[in-house]
């Protein structure tokens, strides 16, 4: 069932597509994380790892409620002929998940994509057409000029039929949704990763890819083996996870078993 956190007049429900195995163990995923912070990340979060050592990981979107209508942040693993299938469990629930927190494709307003990974585009265009006929779609110029490195299947099964419909919009850097919304860009992850912050008093980050595994939560440091540039991504990650410390804040996160955590206290080097 989707799970809501309110910030001042925004609600944020955390919407679970999916959940399931990575396709390859955790010590390639993260391969300078050490023993002792993959134990120290099974504490934090027991569930992102299986008995067999395996990375247990969620699949998430996220809705974001104002008064000036719903935002989508990222759009799950998709239907079962989505271009997630090859690796992760398709299909995934999202409308159903939708349903259930009350809310229609139709009242979407704006889509944010935090970045063109297949698990998180899944479900905005659906057998050809604009899932969310009514949405803006928001992507950085930088993720949109890199698809042809990132995914070429991404040209003709997303960004056309997003063109074509004429509701893709390309930003570059930072911009204000709404008084409450602000989209910020968070590259390394992906030439241009973007995540969202809402509110201004103690507020919430959907992070994206920002960070994927308990392990760089409380390791910030330690990079992940699919990051375009790991030197970038860190500084996106600590400088984001400084900012939501500082302002007493939490993040939703699409992969880590929580929907919403606090930044716990800086752990010391391992």
């Amino acid at each position: 069932m989707p799970v809501t956190r309110r910030v001042g007049a925004v609600e944020i429900t955390a919407l679970t597509d999916a959940e399931g195995p990575f396709f390859s163990h955790r010590h390639e995923a993260f391969p300078d994380a050490t023993a002792e912070q993959f134990a120290a990340a099974d504490r934090f979060d027991p569930t992102s790892v299986t008995e067999d050592g395996r990375w247990w990981l969620q699949f998430r979107a996220f809705a974001i409620r104002g008064e000036s209508g719903v935002t989508m942040v990222d759009t799950g693993i998709g239907p079962a002929d989505s271009p997630a299938s090859v690796w992760a469990p398709v299909p995934g629930r999202l409308p159903a998940e939708l349903a259930a927190a009350g809310i229609s494709p139709d009242e979407i307003t704006t889509v944010v994509l935090t970045h063109l990974h297949t698990d998180h585009v899944g479900w905005a265009v659906a057998q050809a057409r604009p899932y969310f006929r009514n949405a803006r779609y928001v992507l950085q110029t930088a993720e949109h000029d890199a698809v042809d490195r990132l995914n070429p299947q991404l040209r003709r099964h997303l960004l056309e039929p997003l063109l074509s419909n004429d509701q893709l919009s390309l930003i570059d850097g930072d911009e204000e949704l709404t008084d409450t919304i602000r989209i910020v860009a968070t590259p390394g992850h992906t030439p241009g990763h973007q995540s969202v912050l809402v509110g201004g008093d103690d507020p919430v980050a959907v992070t994206g890819d920002l960070l994927v595994h308990p392990v760089q939560l409380l390791f910030p440091e330690v990079a992940y083996s699919h990051e375009s540039d790991s030197d970038v991504a860190r500084e996106s990650r600590m400088r984001m996870l400084a900012h939501i410390a500082i302002n007493s804040g939490q993040l939703a996160t699409p992969h880590l078993t929580a929907p919403f955590v606090e930044v716990p206290s800086p752990s010391p080097p391992s």
